[in-house]
């Protein structure tokens, strides 16, 4: 009878065991009231207790830097956000069903936490969600979406191109406040710098410096905040192979066009040729560059010395030119006016007649044989006036043209020197700015 009662007990036993036990995710769904249409699990935030608030922790991950649009201020990115929140009433004992510790269920059967980013720009096609969303048997759950955002950021330009932008994305929830969802993160801003820099896939002209993280309880919207801090800086070298090394070379060969000659003209259409090539590359800046009045860009400032510098520079090129061409035409200037020339011309005539009917002039053949005729003594009178007169026009005119070529060469002389000391204290000025602020991030 005992060995019957035995074998009763542990058939008994068994029924009830395989009753309550049930390998299969249909079961689990049915346990949880999942299985059929719930529609307060998707509406009602999921606490026993009305007042307890919803703990959602957040995590964001940096995954691509896509784009920095200086012009309008915005940064797209590729980022991967990571939800853990509790449901109160989803939880299971995994033991009761073969040790199944892990569910998928639709999004749309659960309640999901309305988080929004504030700075996002982007269109509602960029948002990927997951599906499905994870649960777990203590009722953790995890909703994983992937975004290609487009957040706003203000940017600050001075060190263009050595800049380190700094730029916010912070999470809010949309409807609810404070007391009702609290908003905190999971890991610290360490970790996710490192797993987004090994999960980074393009980064473009931009390297993520850090993240840091920032919990905000924000009092007049009574909302929690949870905000991402991202550091993110440029790479210079092209900006510096393309812009600032040029730039720098038309400032020497400024210098250098110096010692050109001003006889042959070509030294005004070298420095015409390098102003219009400085142009170009401020047309170039300001297609990247916003137009901002609060902070100058240091390579617009640098930009706009050169151009200034050279286009002073083309103006002395112009007045040295001016006074050595005044030089010339003093050079070719006659010794003799056009009144002088006539005079000479009429005495000339007057000498060459002979007096008609003078009684009281005597015979050419009564005068002396050795003393001179009247016409010859005045040729050689008008001789000895025209050689006196014509040296002192030479004299007059030699005067003239060493006063403007030496009033070229010291105007000259005097502006290279001042150009070449601004310049240097400029370019040493500009290199000392970048390398301590390069040095200083």
């Amino acid at each position: 009878m005992s060995a019957l009662r035995t074998l009763a007990f542990l058939a008994l036993v068994a029924v009830s065991s395989s009753q309550t036990s049930d390998c299969s995710y249909v079961g689990l769904l049915t346990h949880l009231n999942l299985a059929t249409t719930n529609d307060l699990l998707a509406i009602m935030r999921p606490v026993k207790v009305w007042t307890t608030p919803s703990l959602v922790q957040l995590d964001m991950f940096l995954y691509g830097i896509l784009d920095v649009d200086e012009k309008s201020q915005t940064v797209t990115s590729q980022i991967w956000i990571r939800m853990w929140w509790t449901n109160e009433f989803l939880t299971w004992n995994s033991t009761d069903f073969c040790g199944i510790n892990m569910l998928t269920v639709p999004r749309s059967r659960l309640w999901i936490p309305d988080i929004q980013i504030n700075e996002d720009a982007s269109d509602a096609g960029s948002i990927h969600k997951s599906a499905v969303v994870i649960l777990y048997p203590n009722g953790l759950m995890l909703a994983n979406t992937r975004e290609r955002l487009t957040s706003t950021c203000q940017m600050d330009l001075l060190l263009f191109p050595f800049d380190t932008q700094e730029c916010t994305i912070t999470f809010s929830s949309m409807t609810s406040e404070e007391h009702a969802v609290q908003l905190e993160q999971l890991n610290s801003g360490t970790v996710l710098t490192k797993v987004s820099d090994h999960l980074m896939v393009t980064k473009g002209e931009w390297e993520l410096q850090n993240m840091t993280i920032i919990l905000l309880n924000v009092t007049k919207e009574s909302k929690s905040k949870l905000r991402y801090k991202v550091s993110i800086s440029r790479k210079p070298m092209l900006y510096v192979i393309n812009l600032i090394i040029p730039l720098f070379f038309f400032l020497v060969l400024d210098l250098v066009s110096f010692s050109i000659s001003e006889a042959r003209g070509e030294k005004l259409s070298f420095k015409v040729t390098i102003l219009l090539s400085i142009s170009v590359m401020l047309l170039i800046l300001q297609d990247i560059l916003p137009s901002t009045e609060a902070n100058v860009p240091m390579i617009s400032q640098y930009c706009l010395f050169i151009f200034a510098f050279v286009g002073l520079s083309v103006l002395e090129a112009m007045l040295v030119g001016y006074l050595y061409d005044l030089d010339g035409c003093c050079c070719c200037k006659t010794a003799q006016s056009p009144a002088d020339a006539q005079e000479d011309i009429q005495l000339e005539v007057d000498n060459q007649k002979e007096p008609a009917g003078a009684e009281g002039i005597p015979d050419k053949s009564s005068l002396p044989l050795d003393g001179p005729v009247d016409g010859d003594l005045l040729k050689l009178i008008l001789q000895e006036v025209k050689a006196a007169r014509q040296e002192v026009e030479e004299h007059k005119d030699q005067r003239k043209t060493g006063r403007y070529r030496r009033a070229a060469v010291i105007i000259d002389r005097v502006f290279f020197f001042f150009y070449f000391l601004a310049t240097g204290l400029f370019v040493a000025f500009m290199n000392t700015f970048w390398v301590s602020n390069i040095y200083n991030k």
